[in-house]
């Protein structure tokens, strides 16, 4: 294990990189923690015993990242620590806690999501809590979950939809019928946002074929993301978003019918007076447009400059594909 004063500046700079949302980074410093798994794992639990919120967040996070049955145990003991606290620290931490408990690997993990779950139905939880657990629980997707999720949407009173409708959705659904769903203009938008919102978290190969379907909405209503916050306005930003977080994948690698549905829809976008869904669709742009469109990012340039900026390099990346 790394000298004492060293581990501590370690630790530190774990809390730092987790702070600011770095978790690659994270990632790669987690072995410098101890010589091997066993030893990580003995500082990430004392790191728990902290009385740092921030602390235990980063501990919470490591012990994602090593993942195994021990992790999963441990995880589940602190989850029940941190919601009993009530404080908004043990809420950070929760959240925490519960996407680790999504990213590890195997089923022993999805059952103390699944306690989670139970225990707050039982409650009057927080809408965020709600979706943050339906999202974490599409990482453990299984058939098991629909009749459970059944029962928990029959007992909560949010106001629907939720992240557990767009998690029972992708659930139940095969992929032919959440195409013909998300065709559906009987379908609510909302309802939409919140499919895509869950399946963000963990986008496999099959969604990733349904993926036009829920484009070809977008263009339906695209003009109404020129309404700030509109359910449009929210949808076409989901949209976007679940394409650009992984834009090789996604974007690049789509079919030349995806991308050309794409350029259409970021070409109507990009003039949207709220800065999002605008902003990602400039880069949508940038990807899939043509040397042409160049000029209408020039004509919609946001007026803070930093947003400025991503309309400018989607530009420049057009105009280079000229030359190129």
């Amino acid at each position: 294990m790394a000298h004492v004063a060293d581990l501590a500046l370690l630790q530190d700079e774990l809390v730092r990189l987790i702070k600011l949302g770095d978790e690659a980074q994270a990632r790669r410093l987690l072995p410098q923690l101890g010589m091997g798994p066993r030893q990580v794992r003995a500082v990430l639990e004392a790191m728990l015993e902290r009385p740092e919120g921030l602390v235990r967040q980063a501990a919470a996070f490591g012990l994602g990242e090593l993942g195994g049955a021990a992790s999963v145990k441990r995880l589940e003991e602190q989850l029940a620590i941190e919601e009993a606290r009530g404080d908004y620290d043990g809420a950070a931490v929760v959240e925490d806690i519960t996407r680790a408990l999504g990213r590890i690997q195997g089923a022993k993990a999805r059952a103390p999501l699944m306690r989670r779950l139970e225990r707050l139905v039982a409650g009057k939880p927080d809408l965020s809590d709600v979706n943050e657990l339906a999202e974490a629980l599409w990482r453990k997707r299984h058939p098991d979950l629909i009749p459970v999720v059944r029962a928990s949407l029959e007992k909560l009173s949010l106001p629907a939809p939720h992240g557990l409708h767009g998690l029972l959705t992708l659930l139940e659904k095969t992929p032919e019928q959440l195409d013909t769903w998300a065709r559906d203009p009987a379908v609510s938008l909302e309802h939409k946002t919140a499919v895509l919102a869950v399946a963000e978290e963990d986008v496999p190969d099959s969604l990733l074929g349904v993926m036009p379907a829920f484009i070809a909405t977008a263009q339906a209503v695209s003009e109404e993301t020129k309404v700030p916050r509109s359910k449009a306005w929210y949808y076409c930003n989901r949209v976007f978003s679940v394409l650009l977080q992984e834009r090789e994948r996604f974007v690049l690698a789509a079919p030349a019918e995806t991308r050309s549905a794409l350029r259409t829809l970021a070409l109507k976008v990009i003039s949207a007076t709220s800065p999002h869904p605008a902003l990602r669709a400039a880069t949508i742009l940038g990807l899939v447009g043509h040397p042409e469109d160049a000029a209408a990012l020039d004509g919609h340039y946001p007026d803070d400059p930093t947003f400025a900026q991503v309309f400018s390099d989607a530009a420049q990346r057009l105009r280079q594909r000229r030359k190129n």
